[in-house]
């Protein structure tokens, strides 16, 4: 591949936060692309709708006006060619409508690659390779401060699309997914806090859950993880336009989060 598929953008060595951006990008390798059905036009206008569109200049933002660098790691390709935050197995509940870790449907439940297709080649070749590098790189802070604080960085669509399996509830400005093991009561209401000024926040809905590598996940609890979910009409003309100034409010509340947990 010309581009990598993620990247480890360093912070200063005494901060634990990692900022994870792992749906802001569209590119999909020429090769990738040609398992996919949609032509070009409809291609486009699916990543307009799947893509959490600048979410990777947010926490870039918030790191520049943190206080303390956080970490980041970024996904340089679309969650199309593989969705890292997926199980990539049984556990996850996404296949109900086609989109575990290698997506067989679109936003809108059309076909998006042939039902019958293998994933592994790909969980082999980006999945895996992506879900390591994460490990060490939460592995890196626990080394270095003694504890890892994950804060997933997404986007949502302020009206729900046909795929959501849960998206009935409210749709605030800001939602916070939770984990029940690895979100400590702190770190919700440090991101309560961090986010007044941007609207309602909102637990867990319309989307719940954290991501922490598979290492991690339920049986260390020096991991804490939380996932920043920013309807998109707050900060962006949707779908797939471009930002506008509520970026630049919500980056200064990310930067707020960051320093208030980093301490």
């Amino acid at each position: 591949m010309s581009q990598p598929s993620y990247e480890l953008l360093p912070g200063a060595a005494e901060s634990p936060v990692l900022l994870h951006v792992p749906h802001a990008a569209r590119t999909i390798p020429a090769d990738v692309r040609a398992g996919i059905v949609l032509d070009d036009e409809a291609l486009e206008r699916e990543l307009d709708h799947i893509t959490d569109a600048h979410t990777a200049q947010l926490a870039e933002a918030a790191a520049g006006l943190a206080g303390v660098t956080p970490w980041r790691f970024v996904n340089r390709l679309s969650r199309l060619v593989v969705d890292p935050e997926r199980f990539p197995d049984e556990r996850e509940e996404m296949l109900a409508v086609g989109m575990g870790a290698v997506y067989t449907r679109t936003t809108h439940r059309g076909v998006l690659r042939e039902e019958d297709v293998d994933p592994e080649p790909l969980v082999a070749r980006y999945f895996r390779p992506y879900a390591r590098a994460m490990t060490e790189a939460v592995a890196g802070r626990l080394a270095a401060t003694g504890r890892a604080v994950v804060v997933d960085v997404h986007s949502y669509p302020s009206r729900a699309l046909p795929y959501e399996l849960h998206g009935a509830g409210p749709r605030p400005p800001v939602c916070l997914g939770t984990d029940r093991f690895h979100t400590p009561a702190a770190l919700a209401r440090a991101a309560r806090k961090a986010f007044a000024g941007c609207g309602e926040t909102e637990l867990d809905s319309p989307f719940g859950g954290t991501y922490v590598p598979l290492e991690f996940y339920g049986t260390d609890a020096r991991v804490s993880a939380l996932m920043v979910e920013i309807r998109r009409d707050v900060y962006m003309a949707e779908p797939g336009g471009p930002a506008g100034p509520g970026l630049g409010r919500l980056a200064a509340a990310l930067a707020g989060l960051v320093d208030s947990v980093g301490r």
